[in-house]
């Protein structure tokens, strides 16, 4: 396999005479290197913003320990990539797939440590409009959503498991609505930290109505997590949910998660300020648009055999003497 590998990477175009050293290199090498200038923006951001507090926090230390290792590690495998006679000892291999899992799961809790405003990384508290840091923030998420993508990557070459098609199988919309569920957990735990740190406290410092709008997040995240539970969890297990019920469904989160991005990323919302709860509240409502648009389009679509069962009625209307006597004249 480790000849055929490298045969591959140093095959010469017989018609060019060009040497071509890409051929056989996996296909994430450009999510590796993307992978590395994330961890090297995280990096750099990361120990800025610990170098500026004057009692730098643990979730200070982790930023910059997680990207340093990231940094190494990505670097480590790019290099590798450039390599033809070391390349087949990543790519593709269980060290690879190792390496992968193992740093999805540092940028998972990255993420969530840069998004929490308690620890002053990425963003700042609610009553802000800003976020604090963009790079580390931004990048974060960038970085995870890489790591995500090379593992679906890894399992597609490696194990022939082609994450998207499998899900798709599973039944249409089936990945809109896992991305409802998502966003709609992000939108409810946002809310809820927002408040237990702003309006559960003695001494508060925001409006009954920022509050009550806070309470509205966690109502409209919990909904929205129960609703996408039901249809993901009955497509999933190859069940199709009622169209009626999808259709009502998505039509309902469509109305909820208007007055819900309506109310809370306005200027009196917990939503305002550029954060996750501002980014989840609208994707849950661009997803919720969506589903009840192509449900709708669904149930206006004519049957597919409809033309093709009206064609043969024409053709069937046709006089069979007319045909004898054609031939006949002939």
């Amino acid at each position: 396999v480790n000849k055929h590998h490298f045969s591959k990477m140093s095959s010469i175009n017989t018609e060019t005479g060009e040497y071509n050293g890409n051929e056989g290199r996996s296909p994430r090498f450009a999510s590796w290197v993307f992978f590395l200038m994330c961890s090297v923006i995280t990096l750099k951001a990361s120990v800025e913003v610990r170098n500026d507090m004057s009692d730098p926090n643990a979730a200070s230390h982790w930023a910059v320990t997680c990207s340093a290792i990231t940094f190494t590690v990505t670097a480590l495998v790019a290099l590798l990539h450039l390599a033809p006679a070391y390349s087949a000892l990543i790519i593709g291999s269980k060290i690879e797939g190792l390496i992968i899992l193992i740093l999805a799961g540092f940028w998972a809790a990255t993420v969530s440590i840069v998004s929490n405003t308690t620890n002053e990384l990425g963003t700042v508290r609610s009553d802000s409009n800003e976020v604090q840091n963009g790079n580390l923030y931004y990048f974060s998420w960038a970085g995870f959503a890489t790591s995500i993508q090379l593992i679906v990557s890894y399992l597609k070459s490696s194990f022939g498991i082609d994450v998207l098609e499998e899900v798709n199988g599973r039944g249409a919309r089936l990945m809109h609505w896992a991305g409802m569920l998502t966003a709609s957990l992000v939108v409810m735990g946002s809310s809820a930290r927002i408040l237990n740190e702003d309006c559960n406290v003695t001494e508060r410092q925001f409006s009954d109505s920022y509050c009550a709008r806070t309470k509205m997040g966690v109502s409209l995240g919990t909904i929205g997590v129960g609703f996408a539970i039901v249809v993901v969890g009955m497509k999933l297990l190859r069940k199709t949910p009622p169209f009626t019920l999808e259709f009502s469904l998505a039509c309902i989160l469509t109305l909820l998660n208007a007055f819900g991005v309506a109310y809370i990323t306005s200027n009196s919302g917990p939503g305002r300020a550029i954060g996750n709860l501002y980014y989840s509240s609208w994707i849950s409502f661009l997803l919720a648009v969506f589903l009840a648009v192509d449900c709708f389009n669904k149930t206006s679509k004519k049957p597919e055999g409809s033309t093709a069962t009206a064609s043969k009625a024409e053709d069937a209307d046709v006089p069979v003497e007319n045909l004898d006597e054609e031939q006949a004249q002939i």
